[in-house]
């Protein structure tokens, strides 16, 4: 079978303040678009992996330009459903050195919040696919969105499509009426390979490194492996725990890495200082993206897939807007060492 990944979630319209402006202080607002899922699905458009993007988009002039905007790198689209009155809307103020940034939410009522099961034929979407990628924040925004994540995921079980979650704890989305505790264990379930943090698993899962103090600042390996360890045991289907390691100096300033549990042993890979952030929103979906390319591409090597990961969100952070817009030549010079960013020519 060729790899087909599929990502199911809302895609937003995002409106940003020019250079480091105050929502105060601008005139004008950027538009472009973004949302967890449709950030992973270009990631890996642009790496040549064959995708589509499910989502349920209003049928105007706004909706249009976004489909028009994914189908522009590659994303597949013709799985889209059509309905509601809206799009959702993140505004952005991006931070500077100690101010960080700042996100407002426009999503209440958003075309994706009212979706039901049994709109979308999971059986036709998953046709030729061998990957299915949701996130946390999608079952965060009603409870309707949580049933048809839930019912994907029992249709990628069904059929043997492996299935991949960010754990993406997002507390100001959970207010439909019940906490991420009670919605997402049944959905993680189902979930093969699993990405997110200490603090991830904590508010989403319960779990607790044993043992280990993560309020310090630092947090060693020891934190990962037992958060992991005790993924693995609650949720026996899953395969691989994958943690992003994200120190900020400042907002302008991260140190980034991350780490692989496989159920036997960890992998680190290397560190990358970021000096001079552009844009890190949807970092952690181009790693996400990034790693789903290297386990499909780079069979049985999951230290090189987890170093394709860190490479391309370190890339990430240097490219504006939600989208990763890097090329796999570009990740595999960053992993050779070369991070000189002198001109190509």
């Amino acid at each position: 079978m060729n790899n087909r990944v599929i990502t199911f979630g809302e895609i937003m319209l995002r409106l940003a303040t020019p250079d480091y402006l105050r929502f105060s202080q601008s005139r004008q607002l950027t538009a472009t678009f973004g949302g967890g899922e449709a950030n992973v699905a270009v990631s890996l458009a642009n790496y040549g992996i064959p995708v589509d993007f499910v989502t349920r988009l209003p049928k105007n002039d706004i909706g249009r330009s976004c489909k028009m905007e994914l189908q522009k790198y590659g994303v597949g689209i013709d799985k889209i459903i059509y309905g509601g009155e809206r799009l959702g809307i993140y505004f952005l103020e991006t931070g500077a050195v100690s101010r960080g940034s700042k996100v407002v939410y426009d999503r209440a009522h958003s075309a994706v919040s009212e979706i039901k099961r049994g709109m979308i034929d999971w059986d036709k979407v998953f046709e030729r696919a061998n990957w299915f990628h949701w996130t946390g924040i999608t079952p965060a925004i009603s409870q309707s969105a949580a049933d048809v994540c839930l019912e994907a995921i029992q249709k990628a079980n069904e059929i043997g499509v492996t299935v991949s979650c960010d754990l993406n704890y997002r507390k100001n989305l959970w207010n439909f009426g019940k906490t991420a505790g009670e919605v997402m264990p049944e959905l993680v379930a189902g979930t093969d390979i699993i990405l997110g943090n200490e603090e991830d698993a904590e508010k989403v899962l319960g779990i607790k490194p044993d043992g280990v103090d993560v309020t310090g600042g630092h947090v060693d390996g020891a934190a990962y492996e037992s958060v992991s360890k005790q993924i693995m045991k609650q949720f026996p289907r899953c395969k691989k725990v994958i943690t992003t390691l994200r120190g900020s100096v400042n907002a302008n300033h991260n140190s980034w890495s991350g780490v692989l549990w496989d159920g036997e042993k960890l992998f680190e890979a290397p560190t990358y200082e970021i000096t001079h952030i552009v844009d890190r929103v949807g970092g952690g979906d181009s790693f996400m993206g990034g790693l789903i390319y290297g386990l499909l591409t780079y069979k049985n090597n999951d230290p090189k897939a987890l170093h394709f990961a860190v490479a391309a969100s370190c890339l990430k952070h240097t490219v504006y807007g939600d989208f990763n817009q890097v090329t796999v030549d570009e990740v595999e010079k960053l992993m050779g060492g070369d991070a000189s960013g002198r001109v190509a020519r």
